[in-house]
């Protein structure tokens, strides 16, 4: 029982973070249905832009209050680039047919790697991520269950950032325009709505939730590397198909299920199929299953009639 106990915990940690970069694509993607496969390396660049903000002002300190100022450079660093690249990669293909956008979306994935791997210094290999006091050390016990304190900042993360969403989807104008775009990008427009006013907007929230993501993933790691956003915006993705493309809720909800899934499958699955190395396989088994079971996935995705 302790170690179910314990597996879930990993799991929900895990889901967590999946939820977080998920939340970001089924943004965007109710908005405008494009799948921006650079999310992830937005994600990265969260992290690289809280371990830079760090670096310059506060290097050699652990104190609490620095962690606040990392994740605003985090979240400065991933908005402006997210913004960037709505205005001036998205935003001229978005009369154009589906498959221009999502091959810009991989070249522009792409581009970011390489350019944090050239240009940020120690990029080409593992770089130390600061470890702040209260929120990283010694582990929680509870009853024989072990809890990295990263874990309760990256639960905790998602649990505000989902509040945070829903107050703004269902209690702002912008969030109201988002909605109204969403369901008709023309008629909002004749009824008042910026309309690439909503759409900036909806980038510049994704990508907040995939810089907090960003900083979780050092916290909980110690380290950070260019690659990393590949693996995690894929994850995400799938987290975001899982709960159903599209719906917010079911971002989150596919996001803790990938998670747990995964943490079941390391420490369940006896034998030669079992383990770590095969944690990925099993969970895009999960996919699989969902999808050929109910293609709309857990939560059902948002789908618009706009003809």
């Amino acid at each position: 029982m302790t170690e179910l106990l314990q597996q879930l915990v990993n799991g929900l940690t895990l889901g967590s973070l999946y939820a977080l970069i998920a939340v970001g694509y089924t943004v965007v993607y109710g908005i405008i249905q494009l799948i921006n496969f650079a999310h992830g390396e937005v994600f990265m660049i969260g992290a690289f832009g809280a371990l830079a903000t760090w670096t310059l002002l506060f290097e050699g300190t652990t104190a609490l209050w620095v962690l606040p100022i990392m994740l605003l450079g985090a979240i400065l660093v991933s908005v402006t680039t997210a913004v960037l690249m709505e205005r001036f990669a998205y935003r001229p293909l978005r009369g154009a047919p589906r498959l221009a956008p999502l091959i810009t979306a991989i070249g522009i994935s792409v581009a970011l790697q390489e350019a944090i791997r050239l240009f940020y210094p120690g990029a080409k290999s593992k770089i130390p991520f600061p470890q702040i006091d209260v929120v990283t050390g010694p582990a929680l016990t509870f009853g024989g269950v072990t809890v990295q304190r990263a874990a309760v900042f990256t639960v905790g993360a998602l649990l505000m950032s989902a509040a945070f969403l829903w107050w703004f989807i269902n209690r702002t104008r912008s969030g109201h325009g988002m909605q109204a775009v969403s369901e008709d990008p023309d008629t909002a427009r004749l009824m008042g709505v910026n309309v690439d006013r909503i759409i900036v907007i909806a980038f510049a929230i994704g990508a907040l939730l995939a810089a907090v993501a960003g900083v979780a993933q050092g916290l909980l790691n110690a380290n950070i590397d260019f690659r990393m956003g590949f693996l995690a915006g894929l994850k995400a993705f799938t987290a975001a198909v899982l709960g159903g493309i599209g719906n917010i809720m079911g971002a989150v909800v596919g996001g803790l299920v990938l998670g747990v899934a995964e943490a079941l499958a390391v420490g369940f699955i006896p034998g030669q199929f079992g383990g770590s190395a095969w944690k990925d396989v099993w969970a895009f088994v999960l996919l699989i299953v969902v999808l050929v079971f109910r293609p709309q996935g857990i939560l059902g995705a948002r789908v618009v009639d706009r003809a």
